[in-house]
């Protein structure tokens, strides 16, 4: 409220109105901040809704590493993004898919970084869906015939996703990628994605996993490989789904 206000007098609103703060009503101050609002710039970036509550992922994540990686750590992301765009131009014309698009080595580490971590975060909330009970938890679709096309199975496809997020050094993600009309699992260092030009394989994401420490550490410590076996029963088969076949 108060910085739309400040917006307000600095814009000089109240001025144009004819008016100042003490003779306007409440009724003409919201008036006034609605205009304010609609006429702030636009380009910036914003931490996304979370589609679920923070405990939504137990028992397999808990609430407190959900709340802390969503409002700690994304927003972080958002904020140096944000903090970068007022001296280095960023193109917000196009959506951040395509943003990431053209990160190459030449890119200043800040953006490549902040706005990988920005891209990476948005989508992997949305790959995770709540599955208390367990339930079996597999792709299909065309999306799990494919897998069992390249992968032979999907219990195959599940041990070398499993072996290549594991075995990730230090920070980064791990991914299912298409490439090329084919399936391919991948990883990369820390906030980069393979939609990146810095990427070793780049392709359409369908599925990724965040093996950073901040997403697993206060429930399973340095234990990595726990992580990732529970990780399974969120991973979110119908947003891959709907990924992989559009267009």
């Amino acid at each position: 409220m108060s910085d739309r206000r400040d917006f307000l007098k600095k814009a000089g609103l109240f001025g144009l109105a004819g008016i100042t703060s003490k003779l306007v009503s409440n009724e003409q101050i919201n008036t006034l901040e609605n205009f304010g609002q609609e006429i702030m710039p636009v380009n910036t970036f914003t931490l996304p809704p979370l589609p679920y509550a923070y405990n939504a992922m137990e028992p397999f994540i808990d609430a407190q590493t959900m709340e802390i990686h969503y409002t700690k750590h994304h927003q972080t992301y958002v904020n140096k993004l944000n903090e970068a765009a007022a001296t280095i131009k960023i193109d917000f014309s196009v959506d951040d898919a395509t943003k990431c698009k053209s990160i190459d080595a030449s890119t200043p580490a800040v953006i490549r970084n902040n706005l990988g971590g920005h891209y990476n975060h948005s989508l992997f909330w949305t790959m995770l869906k709540p599955n208390a009970e367990a339930k079996p938890n597999l792709p299909k679709g065309k999306l799990g015939e494919m897998i069992t096309k390249n992968f032979k199975s999907f219990e195959d496809f599940k041990k070398e996703f499993t072996e290549k997020a594991t075995k990730n050094f230090g920070s980064g993600w791990c991914w299912l990628i298409e490439q090329d009309k084919n399936l391919l699992i991948t990883t990369t260092p820390n906030q980069d994605n393979p939609l990146m030009k810095v990427a070793e394989h780049q392709g359409k994401i369908l599925m990724g996993l965040d093996v950073w420490e901040h997403a697993y550490y206060l429930k399973y410590q340095n234990k990595r490989p726990d992580y990732i076996a529970n990780w399974w029963n969120l991973a979110n088969w119908d947003k891959a789904e709907e990924l992989y076949t559009q267009k």
